[in-house]
């Protein structure tokens, strides 16, 4: 058996030694829908992607910490007002929450007929202690579709992730420590990040 470190290089998900590997598929997906990021837009904790992505008249920023000085709104998902946004950017959030069903239902009330609710979540990912927002589920591609269609008609849901990346990402390595090649293909039994894409049925 080849000799494998027995810690990782980082215990921060690579952060420390530059850009995670999760992260490449998370901007991807979203670089993939762009389309989908306008009108009136809201994002968890801070407006990251829209900004970077998006094309939005208005940005929301929703934050449970009163003190969130970036939050247009405060509060979980029940705060968001009915029937206001084009688009819900949600990443790497719905696995912190111990109501995800509820939650994926509060987005979609709150999406305006035809919105657009991206999400992406972790299946393959280390378990930092004292991480500020601990997980409480890790995600298959399977359980998130089945999830989602309690909610929305037809959800695009897709892995992302192979061996080399996954393995990679656990033990801390960073993007630019891999190659450009790694991350081309993805292998359906080392999934990574999920992501879907949901959309509030027009009326």
């Amino acid at each position: 058996m080849p000799s494998l470190p027995a810690e990782p290089l980082s215990r921060r998900f690579g952060q420390d030694r530059g850009r995670p590997i999760d992260r490449v598929y998370i901007e991807r997906f979203l670089e993939r829908h762009a389309a989908d990021l306008r009108g009136r837009g809201v994002e968890i904790y801070e407006p990251t992607y829209l900004r970077r992505f998006g094309r939005c008249e208005r940005i929301d920023v929703l934050d449970l910490d009163p003190a969130s000085a970036q939050a247009t709104i405060h509060g979980d998902f029940d705060a968001l007002p009915a029937a206001a946004f084009d688009c819900f950017v949600c990443t790497q959030t719905l696995s912190a929450v111990g109501d995800p069903l509820e939650k994926l239902r509060q987005a979609h009330a709150a999406l305006k007929p035809g919105g657009v609710l991206l999400v992406t979540v972790p299946n393959i990912t280390p378990d930092i202690p004292g991480e500020a927002f601990p997980d409480h589920l890790r995600y298959t591609a399977h359980g998130l579709r089945a999830l989602a269609a309690q909610v929305f008609p037809d959800p695009d849901v897709r892995a992302h992730g192979n061996l080399r990346t996954a393995a990679a990402f656990l033990y801390g390595l960073a993007a630019h420590e891999l190659e450009p090649a790694d991350f081309e293909h993805d292998d359906p039994a080392f999934e990574l990040v999920v992501t879907l894409r949901a959309v509030r049925p027009p009326r």
